[in-house]
């Protein structure tokens, strides 16, 4: 998985989501040449569903099938 700026270059790539007890590892490079392991702990989890609204978990749920 690729995750691009703005101007569609590519700022990370995704290798591997893992778990790792009650945490969630993200692990890929950045730029396309710096290794990286990013931790999603369960209190920032909640943070970041708090970020959402019912339209933005409608999207998410369908971009999935969206060309």
């Amino acid at each position: 998985m690729k995750i691009l700026d703005a101007n569609d270059r590519e700022l990370m790539t995704v290798r591997a989501i893992e778990r790792d007890g009650s945490t969630l590892v993200i692990r890929g490079k950045i730029f396309g040449a710096m290794p990286m392991v990013a931790r999603l702990t369960p209190a920032q989890a909640r943070a970041g569903l708090k970020l959402l609204d019912a339209r933005m978990i409608w999207f998410l749920l369908t971009l999935l099938f969206r060309k």
